[in-house]
């Protein structure tokens, strides 16, 4: 069985924990697709952790645990992120993490060019992450790229360097200005960094594709979510890559196989980390009193979090875009707090009511209509099952289930592994 975890709306659901939380039953987990440019973070028995590009099934024995073709690889990055989960006593060897053959990597110069464009944007900048990610898809598409297997043929990768410091340097000399790299220094990064993940380079079609014949059991970990994916997303606003549930067995290296099943994560209320609409957004002071009470700071990048009521139509538009069976609704006890609760049940676009999700200058000029239920304004984290829940809790997720038009089938009240309630 295939199952797909992945985002509704603008990323930062807590996809992660989610994760972590079913990977028990899975064989195989695999991210598809994105970089290190968002953070998905996890609280377990073994303490608090950010993954940006490891799969989160790695604190699971038995549990393979796959970076998929489909997804750019920072070498230096993933080289840290190793290390500090072994310093926490993770276990990490090449028979519990893969890296399939086919990922790109992503070179010290897509980092820099990303800098580089975002400063040369200034005020009209899409609010990039800076980690390079828009460069090395743009190199993937133009076939300018390494990838991950090429670290097994030395002479090979040597070779395909040259022309790629020598390509490279005409956008980063002639149209930033910037200083160039040089083969050697490219050259050392790769043999310091790749020398210690060759191991790891595996033939993971040629896995995922057996694996899945034996009736294995394997999960898709979604990175960022449905209106940040690059064609179905807030463009230009977007991610680099495809982050709906149905490029799920493309990038993982499976493209034959069908997902049987759809989990779409969605926050009680909304968040948006980076640059592009977002119609439920909230300023000022009660903007800063929703985020310092729910701790809404970017997982990669530290970054404030935009923040907002509840966004149906964004969330119904993100559900139907990524097929998702059934949601998860996380962070509601982040809700503990409040008198009343809004919810964004249509757009005013123009003067006209609007219920299904716009594009391009509508979406820019949307502005939310509400709906208000009471607040249950006491503590739920230590709510177990949905009997434990206050009416008013009861009421609001249901009302989210009508409006959605979507079965919510978990609620988390609390980052804790343990801290969910299963509604049905």
């Amino acid at each position: 069985m295939i199952t797909a975890i992945v985002g509704i709306n603008w990323g930062d659901e807590g996809k992660g924990r989610m994760v972590d939380m079913l990977a028990e039953k899975q064989d195989i987990v695999c991210r598809y697709q994105g970089g290190n440019n968002a953070g998905h973070t996890v609280v377990n028995p073994f303490g608090k952790f950010v993954l940006n590009l490891i799969p989160c099934g790695i604190f699971h024995k038995g549990v393979v645990n796959i970076l998929g073709g489909g997804m750019v690889v920072d070498l230096e990055h993933l080289c840290g992120e190793i290390d500090r989960l072994r310093e926490r006593g993770i276990e990490i060897t090449p028979e519990n993490l893969m890296i399939s053959h086919r990922a790109t990597i992503l070179m010290p110069w897509d980092v820099a060019q990303d800098k580089l464009e975002e400063g040369r944007l200034k005020d009209a900048k899409y609010g990039s992450t800076n980690r390079g990610i828009a460069p090395i898809y743009g190199d993937k598409y133009m076939k300018k790229s390494l990838r991950a297997g090429d670290l097994l043929h030395p002479e090979y990768m040597k070779n395909t360097l040259k022309g790629l410091v020598e390509w490279k340097n005409l956008t980063i000399e002639r149209v930033y200005g910037a200083e160039p790299f040089t083969y050697e220094a490219m050259l050392e990064w790769l043999e310091t960094y790749g020398g210690k993940l060759r191991d790891y380079v595996k033939n993971t079609d040629e896995y995922l594709y057996d694996a899945h014949k034996a009736g294995k059991n394997i999960m898709f970990e979604a990175q960022l979510a449905a209106l940040r994916d690059i064609d179905y997303g807030i463009y230009p606003y977007t991610t680099s890559s495809n982050t709906i549930a149905a490029y799920g067995p493309i990038g993982a290296g499976i493209p034959g196989a069908r997902v049987d099943l759809v989990v779409g994560v969605v926050k009680a209320f909304s968040t948006c980390v980076g640059e592009g609409p977002f119609a439920v957004e909230l300023f000022g002071e009660e903007a800063e009193k929703l985020r310092q009470a729910t701790g809404e700071y970017g997982a990669a990048t530290g970054r404030p979090r935009r923040v907002g009521p509840f966004d149906a139509v964004a969330t119904r538009y993100g559900t139907r875009v990524q097929g998702a069976d059934y949601l998860v609704l996380t962070k509601l006890d982040n809700l503990d707090h409040a008198e009343k609760i809004r919810v964004c049940v249509a757009y005013d676009v123009d003067g006209k009511r609007v219920e299904n999700f716009p594009t391009g200058e509508a979406l820019n000029k949307a502005k939310p209509i509400y709906e208000e239920m009471p607040g249950w304004k006491c503590d739920i984290t230590g709510c177990r099952k949905a009997s434990d829940l206050p009416k008013e809790a009861v009421d609001y997720i249901k009302f989210v289930e009508k409006v959605c038009d979507c079965p919510i089938k978990y609620v988390s009240v609390g980052p804790e592994r343990e801290a969910y309630i299963e509604m049905y």
